[in-house]
């Protein structure tokens, strides 16, 4: 569970993504129209923040990028690293492809194998707490009781509009197109609430 800060990001998270967009060949020349939605998950140490925006593109894609936000850089991760943001509660922030970072791939695979959803989301009014309606349900497949963190990101690749993140023992494949076809396996479903579209988001994949 998280608590949204009522704060101002400069750059903002969608000025981050639209000048990170062109260097990605699944974004194809799309340029970004509006935000869909997006999902929470939650770093079991609490300091790293881990959300996905679906974005509308102007063709109608719906584009997947999942972000993490970080205090300090993270190590060998220079090439995920999107940009940096000054947050006017937090400080600074780095913010980074997600597929990079192995606190992502930790919180995914554990939504996907134990069953997990999106983190509720709340933000705090006159000592009050607000909870703020999800516009993106998400829900694993799996019914384990727990799973073991992710140490490292060994590779991240794209191949048309699926990326794949080799993380020690674990291949994820994630839509960046949502609606991408990913094969079998258990998998991380999402629904846009404003209209009811459902898609598989990932899938870990069999070996």
């Amino acid at each position: 569970m998280g608590i949204v800060h009522r704060a101002t990001l400069t750059p903002s998270k969608q000025e981050l993504v639209e000048s990170w967009l062109p260097s990605r060949g699944w974004a194809a020349g799309r340029r970004v129209v509006d935000k869909v939605g997006e999902y929470r998950l939650d770093d079991p140490a609490g300091e790293v923040g881990v959300e996905t925006i679906l974005w509308r593109a102007d063709d109608g894609a719906v584009l997947q990028t999942p972000l993490t936000y970080r205090a300090e850089p993270l190590d060998g991760a220079d090439a995920h690293l999107i940009g940096t943001c000054d947050h006017s509660v937090l400080g600074r922030r780095w913010v980074y492809d997600a597929c990079g970072d192995p606190v992502w791939a930790t919180t995914l695979v554990a939504a996907i194998r134990t069953g997990g959803a999106q983190s509720p989301m709340y933000f705090e009014q006159d000592g009050e707490r607000i909870d703020i309606p999800a516009r993106v349900e998400v829900r694993g497949s799996g019914s384990a009781d727990s799973t073991e963190p992710v140490a490292a990101v060994d590779s991240v690749s794209d191949d048309g509009d699926i990326t794949t993140v080799a993380a020690d023992a674990t291949r994820i494949a994630l839509a960046r197109v949502v609606g991408t076809p990913l094969g079998e396996g258990e998998q991380l479903s999402g629904t846009i609430v404003d209209g009811g579209q459902t898609s598989v988001l990932a899938v870990l994949v069999k070996h």
